[in-house]
């Protein structure tokens, strides 16, 4: 697998709150890096497709995500 390299900047509270964290998991920082910014990513995708299909949710009456499950459930 080809991989490439980002290099960021972290305040201090946060560079110890990641060294922290890998010790606690056993994970390298990289690992804990890598995993953070793939949630984050996911998230991020979810919401902008969520932004995309509200106005034809709305047109339909799905308002909510109650709307949504009492449909399907």
């Amino acid at each position: 697998m080809k991989t490439s390299v980002l290099t960021i900047r972290l305040d201090k509270a946060l560079d110890k709150l990641l060294s922290k964290t890998s010790g606690q998991a056993g994970k390298s920082r990289s690992e804990i890096a890598r995993e953070a910014l793939r949630r984050q990513l996911r998230i991020s995708q979810f919401e902008i497709l969520r932004k995309r299909i509200m106005p034809f949710a709305d047109a339909r009456g799905f308002l909510t995500d109650k709307d949504v499950f009492s449909k399907i459930s």
